[in-house]
């Protein structure tokens, strides 16, 4: 369970790394992939904050985060600027792929599939 310290520095990093990307990923991943943070956890010590992502418009989701890993130091620094003020200490940053999204499309398309084939069954009303 995470404190409500843990959520507001959360929901403030996941606020103002939003904006990073929105002026510093076009330099670093290309216009077309479309990066969006979905969540943000922090540890318990403020050291390390792990931001989840959802990648859209790519078929190489894990090719942009890689970018992005590549050019940590920029975002890290671009963050920092944005949060310096509220916080005690910068903490390192993480990136993981948010695929909930994904899966939730794929499992609506077998659904649909298996609905036009007769195969889900009787419906009860």
């Amino acid at each position: 369970m995470e404190s409500k310290r843990q959520l507001q520095v959360a929901e403030l990093i996941k606020r103002h790394f939003s904006i990073v990307l929105q002026n510093e990923g076009s330099y670093i991943y290309g216009a077309e992939p479309l990066v969006t943070v979905t969540k943000v956890k922090m540890t318990p010590d403020f050291n390390l904050a792990k931001i989840y992502l959802s990648v859209y418009n790519t078929d190489h989701k894990q090719g942009v985060l890689l970018e992005m890993e590549e050019h940590l130091t920029r975002l890290k620094q671009s963050l920092t600027a944005r949060i310096r003020k509220h916080v005690r200490r910068i903490p390192d940053i993480a990136f993981y792929l948010d695929d909930t999204l994904d899966e939730m499309y794929r499992l609506n398309q077998l659904f649909n599939r298996l609905h036009e084939e007769d195969q889900m069954g009787e419906e009860e009303e």
